[in-house]
């Protein structure tokens, strides 16, 4: 077995499925060195994706061999989801000597309809995996190298899987920047119900009380309003089999969101101070266990505002004299002044630090405030 340099990565990879994601990790594989073969029934998107550099198309032959004979050794299935089951098993059919893995981002059912098709031995060679990371684009176009660096990316090993194949798909993730977490394949449904299909459906409930809004509402919009929808705007089509495929756990989050809106609701009709201050401080609660950047504790910060012309140059600047304060600027969002041409910079910074950025940036003449 061909590994990469100190990777642990068997290769040759074969990539079936070249939208966003599968062309993604060919590319984030093929700048790291590694042979990379593409398979798609979808022509036009199999061209895109290797004339991008993500792998070489018509390189395997019989047996699903390289020209030079060496076997596929790692298939990584990125196609919709409703597909997996049926095209895991042909893979590790054509493919009896690789691990196979899958990037979708539900893992129960999949394993569940794959345990009644193959053997024991079959089954052993397949582990699921799924970035945590990707975009409301879709297809080639869409992809980059670069999707899945510091990411997470869990690895969903069942009771039957080889710690082979687990270390392979474990050195997948590792080889395409990503941070791998171990969990079971149920576990890991509950969570990105929580923490990725949930708040979906909320933007898209959000999303969907504009288009019937009157367009003198929509010029009161700001950039929390963008935060809240921009999930929205992803493939109706393919988010439609992510959560019917993942309905039992999601189901059971929105019963709670359900009670929530019913104390709301009973909180705008009566005296509102119980009702929803109740929810309102467990939201304050829930995002203070958000982990924070490196994923690390969340830590106490604020937020400085500073309005800046909009001309080349000037976020340059910005960042420039921010630097020389001596403040470390843990994140940064950009809000458009709609009625002046200026945007509105929000520099996120620890709580101790925020007024000595407001004096240092308001003597170097920018107008800034928290």
């Amino acid at each position: 077995m061909t590994t990469t340099p100190g990777g642990g990565l068997p290769e040759p990879v074969l990539v079936v499925g070249t939208g966003l994601v599968g062309t993604s990790v060919g590319l984030a594989l093929r700048a790291a060195a590694v042979e990379v073969h593409l398979r798609d029934l979808d022509r036009a998107a199999l061209a895109v994706a290797a004339s991008r550099g993500a792998g070489t198309v018509g390189g395997l032959g019989a047996g699903g061999r390289t020209e030079e004979g060496d076997p596929v050794r790692l298939v990584v299935v990125a196609v919709p989801p409703g597909r997996v089951p049926q095209v895991v098993v042909e893979t590790l059919a054509t493919h009896p000597q690789a691990v196979v893995t899958d990037v979708g981002s539900v893992k129960g059912e999949p394993l569940r309809a794959l345990a009644g098709q193959l053997s024991a031995g079959d089954l052993a060679r397949y582990v699921g995996g799924h970035p945590m990371s990707g975009s409301e684009q879709s297809g080639p176009w869409a992809a980059s190298g670069e999707l899945f660096g510091g990411r997470a990316w869990a690895v969903t090993p069942h009771p039957g899987s080889s710690p082979a194949a687990v270390a392979a798909v474990e050195a997948l993730a590792r080889t395409c920047g990503s941070d791998v977490v171990t969990m079971s394949p149920d576990e890991h449904d509950l969570a990105v119900a929580r923490v990725s299909h949930l708040p979906h459906l909320l933007s898209v409930l959000t999303a969907a009380q504009l288009a019937a809004a009157p367009a003198g509402h929509l010029t009161l919009s700001g950039q929390g309003l963008r935060d809240v929808t921009r999930v929205a705007a992803g493939d109706p089509a393919l988010w439609t089999e992510i959560l019917a495929a993942n309905a039992p756990a999601l189901r059971a989050l929105l019963v709670g969101v359900r009670d929530d809106l019913d104390a709301l609701l009973a909180g705008l009709d009566g005296p509102a101070g119980d009702a929803l201050g109740a929810v309102l401080n467990r939201a304050v609660d829930g995002t203070r266990r958000i982990p924070a950047k490196h994923g690390g504790p969340a830590r106490a910060e604020a937020v400085v505002v500073v309005s800046v012309p909009d001309r080349p140059g000037e976020l340059a600047r910005l960042f420039g004299d921010a630097g020389q304060s001596g403040v470390n600027v843990e994140d940064v969002r950009i809000d458009h002044d709609p009625g002046r041409p200026v945007g509105l910079v929000e520099l996120v910074v620890q709580t101790d630090a925020a007024d000595r950025l407001v004096a240092a940036l308001t003597a170097r003449g920018w107008s800034a405030y928290r």
